[in-house]
């Protein structure tokens, strides 16, 4: 397998794949690469190079018991690029893996990030604070470490309808996407996975997003059940200095794989801009 290792030894597992300008994908939690076959397939058919790790935990990836936080991802994400030496790459994340992107530009890739793309991003700031209000209350991510230390199989199956918006009048289910989600949650590390709520749900990735100044494009459905609009993608496209905002009517929080034609173009349109 490609791998590469860490200074703290842990192995990163990587698909890297074609040849022209890096586009770098960030998964999900509590995914692995394999969630962006999708887009994988079509930017290579474009002729770009795509590159999907699975962070630490999930996936191929090793299953440490520690480095589960925004920083050692974005430190991860930084040893992968330098190992690869990509440059004048694009990095496009979706849920935590859009929190890892943009953390990643701001604070170790500044001379190798081109553009960066959020998709149902965790930006800015997921939890509920007293600064931030209108954020989801702690208890609910309290249930979901609780659901995923010691259900983890059945509450995976559960998590996947309202991920892709299966619980809603006139969509159309697919067992396959379902039983593809829960077969890559099932892969990586229930630890892993528990610890990783933390970094997706309480870190503020404001001064992130203030920071960086290459093209950002956000992209979020408006009916994300997972990440919510309001609190997510409508209030980090304000702290960017040059975003750009598409929000779907009606998309759910797994739109790249249900929507996929849809994101693809819009991706590329940005990516060729």
């Amino acid at each position: 397998m490609n791998t590469i290792t860490t200074k703290d030894g842990t192995e990163i597992y990587y698909k890297d794949w074609g040849t022209g300008q890096p586009l770098v994908f960030h998964h999900g939690w509590p995914l692995s690469g394999d969630d962006w076959d999708a887009q994988m397939m079509f930017f290579l058919e474009k002729g770009y190079r795509v590159i999907a790790h699975d962070r630490r935990g999930h996936g191929r990836s090793s299953q440490v018991s520690g480095g589960h936080d925004m920083d050692t991802y974005a430190s991860d994400v930084a040893a992968l690029t330098e190992a690869l030496d990509l440059r004048d790459a694009i990095h496009i994340g979706h849920s935590t893996g859009g929190g890892e992107a943009i953390h990643y530009a701001a604070n170790l890739g500044k001379d190798r990030v081109a553009k960066v793309v959020l998709i149902s991003a965790v930006t800015p700031l997921m939890v509920q604070t007293e600064n931030n209000p209108d954020g989801v209350p702690m208890a609910v991510f309290d249930e979901i470490r609780q659901g995923t230390a010691f259900n983890r199989p059945q509450y995976f199956e559960d998590f996947t309808i309202p991920f892709y918006g299966y619980n809603r009048e006139g969509a159309k289910i697919s067992q396959g996407v379902i039983d593809n989600w829960w077969r890559q949650g099932m892969m990586g590390s229930v630890k892993a996975h528990h610890d990783g709520i933390k970094a997706f749900s309480e870190t503020d990735f404001s001064e992130d997003l203030k920071s960086v100044d290459i093209p950002v494009l956000v992209l979020h459905g408006e009916d994300d059940q997972i990440v919510p609009f309001p609190i997510s993608g409508a209030k980090a496209i304000k702290l960017l200095k040059k975003g750009t905002l598409i929000s779907y009517p009606g998309f759910p929080h797994g739109m790249p794989t249900t929507e996929a034609d849809t994101i693809n173009k819009d991706l590329l349109a940005f990516i060729q801009s």
